[in-house]
């Protein structure tokens, strides 16, 4: 991740897609990153108003995907496999690798 948050992981919660030409770009939701505070106001006197966090949605650009292998960020790449099940209808898969260890992901 880039930004303020530089260097923290987290699970991506979900992931938005770009609606149109000028939004080319998606955006996803990252647990406990890019936190902003939303403030709610009482709904009557008896109440009182309150601050709540909860995680803002970031560019797609600025997350990247963390090998659990190497431990390393890293861009995804994808190789050709043949496939072992023989229930499936495809002789090849398409299988995501790590572009620095080229182990799957």
């Amino acid at each position: 991740l880039s930004g303020k948050d530089r260097g923290k992981t987290g699970k991506v919660l979900h992931v938005i897609a770009g609606k149109n030409q000028r939004e080319r770009e998606g955006k996803v939701v990252v647990e406990g990153l890019n936190l902003k505070y939303k403030h709610i106001r009482p709904k009557n006197e008896r109440e009182k108003g309150q601050r709540i966090m909860f995680p803002y949605s970031l560019p797609i650009s600025r997350v990247a995907l963390l090998c659990p292998k190497c431990g390393q960020t890293s861009r995804v790449g994808y190789k050709i496999a043949e496939n072992q099940n023989t229930n499936l209808k495809k002789k090849t898969l398409k299988q995501r690798i790590c572009k620095k260890c080229q182990s799957a992901v």
